[in-house]
């Protein structure tokens, strides 16, 4: 067993920069970022922390062997060679899941079949055994055959990272816990933030952006996969969720105040708050947003309804006008939108001082900016009239090769 991992975080686009910050203030050793993922290197310790700490990330796997395979004897032996008798017990549960793209070896079906009886025939040998009766702890394995190259991966994440623990429920077309934390490090969400949302839905931005602020490390009310691997001793949990509990700083002076015309809404935001551990810092009411003046020092954090979320393009439109006159009319410290609507910047009646492409779970995004910006700073080129429309779903060219690792398939 090696001292050190090499480990995978997949994460949405826009979200790398962030990602490579929060690894950094873990300790992550060797982070290197690609579209779509980081990879970084450390311990058993690190295994437990990237878990409970990374906000920005899907999940977090093991990476076990990188090779070419062109052939089902190429993938048979590249499984073969990796050492799992040193990973899984005699009793261990291995569900095999995967992606194949532009390789010789296109059935998904076929290469988990593969996998599977490489994995078989190892522990047999190596455990002595005729029989693996899958009855112990569940251990999962995933591939990525990308262009003939094949990386073999154990999960020890579990559910996907968005999943806190606390959003019991949400309403339609709910942003990503872990989308919602990158924008609230776009946003510069200090201890100190006043933080405000005219459409706060469930209350994830809110919610999200009051956990950074207070560093509650976001996985502390959930368990994780690798909890139940022998290799990551209960002790290494143990310390670090006590570490994270010591480093929370619960006396900051941040707050946040969400806004929704549905009172089913409110009253959902208040209960995830609750459950978050956040309820007094994030206070939520039913109020228009006709009605909205966001205070002068305030971070304006909002996913604007659009698609799912609203009937009519015509009335998310209206509703990006009036946000639009009620920000000129009381301006804040930067307002930070999230939406599918390509000409959000027309409806909103200002051009924004910057943009990020992001996503949404799969649907494509873009963040608009607006801050009181330098003197030589640009802003933003109008959005092109091809591209993101709010209507199409990913293109080939346009998806993460690890979007089928960020999908939950649990």
């Amino acid at each position: 067993m090696p001292a050190k991992f090499e480990l995978i975080a997949p994460c949405f686009f826009g979200c790398e920069s962030t990602a490579k910050f929060e690894l950094t203030r873990i300790g992550a050793e060797n982070i290197r970022v690609d579209d779509g993922r980081l990879s970084f290197a450390g311990g058993a310790e690190m295994i437990a922390a990237a878990n409970l700490n990374l906000r920005t990330v899907e999940r977090v796997m093991l990476l076990l062997a990188r090779y070419r395979a062109a052939t089902f004897d190429d993938l048979f032996d590249g499984v073969y060679d990796i050492p799992w008798e040193e990973l899984l017990p005699a009793d261990a549960a291995f569900p095999v899941t995967g992606s194949s793209l532009n390789s010789q070896l296109s059935s998904v079906p076929a290469c988990q079949s593969i996998i599977k009886k490489a994995v078989v025939k190892r522990l047999m040998a190596k455990h002595h055994t005729s029989v693996l009766p899958e009855t112990g702890a569940e251990y999962k394995i995933r591939f990525m055959l990308r262009k003939d190259q094949c990386e073999i991966m154990l999960d020890t994440t579990g559910d996907g990272l968005h999943k806190r623990g606390y959003r019991r429920n949400a309403m339609e077309a709910p942003i990503r816990e872990t989308l919602a934390a990158t924008i609230a490090d776009l946003g510069r969400v200090r201890r100190d933030s006043l933080v405000e949302d005219p459409f706060c839905g469930s209350g994830t931005l809110l919610i999200e952006a009051a956990q950074k602020a207070m560093n509650i490390a976001p996985g502390l009310k959930r368990r994780f996969a690798a909890e139940r691997y022998g290799f990551v001793p209960a002790a290494i949990w143990a310390e670090q969720r006590q570490k994270a509990l010591a480093e929370a700083k619960l006396d900051v002076g941040f707050g946040a105040f969400g806004y929704d015309i549905d009172p089913a809404a409110v009253a959902l935001a208040n209960a995830n708050a609750k459950l978050a551990g956040v309820e007094k810092r994030c206070h939520f009411e039913v109020a228009d947003v006709a009605d909205f003046a966001a205070k002068q020092e305030a971070i304006v954090l909002t996913n604007p309804p659009y698609g799912e979320r609203m009937s009519t393009i015509e009335g998310a439109a209206k509703l990006a006008r009036t946000l639009g006159r009620q920000m000129e009319a009381h301006p804040c410290a930067g307002v930070y939108a999230i939406t599918a609507d390509m000409d959000f910047e027309t409806h909103y009646g200002k051009r924004a001082n910057k943009r990020r492409k992001m996503y949404n779970g799969m649907i494509p995004c873009q963040l608009y900016m607006y801050y009181s910006a330098p003197k030589l700073e640009h802003t933003a080129k109008p959005m092109p009239k091809s591209g993101f429309d709010g209507k199409r779903r990913f293109e080939k060219k346009d998806c993460s090769c690890f979007s089928t690792l960020i999908r939950n398939v649990d």
